[in-house]
């Protein structure tokens, strides 16, 4: 009996059977990056989680039958900020972020999305949105902004199911006398002199921009209509911003929902403290890069279920490349990206990472050579690239190869002579120089100790 695929959804609370609302077009969004700086360590985990999650929808309903939407918001006042601050165009910088962030991922082994939007290229759209909500009620216009009011939707709140204070006091909104209510949030604002502008919507005759929310409703709706299947991000995301990209949707479309599953994973903290310029522990992207090969990287994030807080250290690095390095020692080159059924059945039970890891170990020692290289390649990790970095990186030898041939074919003829004691004291005397002896049925293989 085939598994049948089951995801956590963050609004109902509960893992459930996924059943697409149209299987010839499994459609998922996720938010993607604010383009003004490097991205760090902790925008990785989305990057990662979901393209997983990607390649897992293309297996399950054919790679033609998946749209993947993730955004890129190239307005946003710490663009302005950094572009000012730089003296460029926030063209300059967006474009050169972007080629960045497009770089970084690509060493990650992520896919890239079918769609990776611009907010710039959508403004229409947005105020197409905002004139349907102030038209219907869920929006006004107040000192040439617009803005959502929050009690017009009953209900709003459902995904963070936080009490009404908490919300008012963590929202990330101005404090404005022209606000009926303390939750309602900006839509639409005038922009200053010097920042990026476009005719407004509703009759406001000063030009202005997007608020951060409509943004993604706006993208969300072209590319994927007004209900899709998956809305994804990390769960720093869920409030404000889902909560009210959910309440701008359902209100412009009337609609019962705006995704069928919110999918959000967990924090990341840096050697088991919160991520911060002030602590000195902000790592980007780029940076682990110098150090680390992005196979290593990709591993270290999927060793711990997507949902859970992830400690981002050191240690954990070390251990997924010595997994790796395992894994490549024994796969048989390239094999097609099919993931073996117990490594499927583990990812269809809302992407059991550490699960489907245990699998492919076990078929690491069960000398399941094909179904595990079939299973890396699913999972995106490169044999070629991540070897060639190996190579890179490996310490000098301290003694030639042919004398570490020469020594090997000495222990294989006192091992065949069952002299175990000389058997045993050249692999040492090897040991002590970093190699690392291999004993299969196929013969004995060496390595650089790391």
């Amino acid at each position: 009996m085939t598994m049948e695929l089951k995801l956590y959804d963050t609004l109902s609370r509960e893992k459930r059977v996924f059943r697409p609302l149209d299987p010839a077009n499994v459609r998922m969004y996720v938010c993607g990056p604010t383009v003004y700086d490097f991205a760090h360590i902790g925008n990785a985990r989305p990057v990662i989680v979901f393209d997983l999650l990607y390649r897992l929808l293309r297996h399950l309903y054919g790679a033609d039958h998946v749209t993947y939407v993730r955004n890129i918001t190239d307005v946003d006042d710490k663009i302005n900020a950094r572009a000012a601050e730089q003296g460029i165009s926030i063209r300059e910088l967006t474009e050169s972020t972007y080629a960045n962030f497009k770089a970084d991922v690509a060493a990650l082994g992520c896919l890239p999305p079918t769609v990776e939007p611009r907010a710039t290229d959508h403004i229409e759209e947005m105020k197409t949105l905002i004139g349907r909500l102030v038209a219907s009620g869920h929006a006004y216009v107040a000192e040439d902004h617009v803005l959502f009011s929050v009690p017009s939707m009953p209900d709003y709140g459902r995904l963070s199911k936080r009490p009404l204070d908490e919300m008012i006091a963590g929202a990330r909104v101005d404090v404005a006398p022209y606000k009926r209510d303390p939750m309602d949030f900006v839509l639409w604002k005038p922009s200053k002199a010097g920042e990026p502008g476009w005719p407004s919507p509703c009759g406001i005759a000063t030009p202005g921009r997007p608020g951060w929310h409509i943004e993604c409703s706006a993208m969300s709706w072209k590319h994927l209509g007004e209900t899709f299947d998956i809305h994804g991000g990390g769960i720093d995301l869920v409030f404000p911003h889902h909560e009210n990209e959910i309440a701008q949707s359902r209100c412009a479309f009337h609609t019962p929902v705006m995704a069928n599953f919110w999918m959000h994973n967990g924090f990341l903290q840096v050697e088991g403290e919160k991520m911060s310029k002030s602590l000195g522990n902000f790592v980007t992207i780029r940076e682990v890069l110098n150090d680390w090969p992005g196979d290593v990287v990709r591993l270290a994030m999927l060793a711990t279920q997507y949902r859970q807080p992830i400690n981002w250290t050191v240690k954990g690095l070390q251990e997924a490349e010595k997994a790796l390095s395992g894994f490549f020692d024994v796969t048989a080159g390239e094999a097609d990206a099919k993931p073996a059924p117990g490594v499927l059945d583990a990812l269809r039970d809302d992407l059991n990472t550490p699960k489907a890891l245990a699998e492919m170990h076990a078929l690491k020692n069960n000398a399941g050579r094909k179904a595990l290289a079939g299973s890396l390649g699913f999972f995106g990790f490169r044999e070629a690239e991540f070897k060639a970095w190996q190579y890179q990186h490996a310490p000098a030898l301290a003694v030639e190869p042919a004398d570490i041939e020469s020594r090997i074919a000495a222990r294989n003829a006192a091992r065949a002579a069952k002299n175990w004691a000389e058997s045993d004291r050249i692999r040492d005397e090897l040991a002590a120089m970093g190699i690392k002896l291999t004993d299969s049925k196929d013969g004995t293989t060496w390595e650089v100790a790391r």
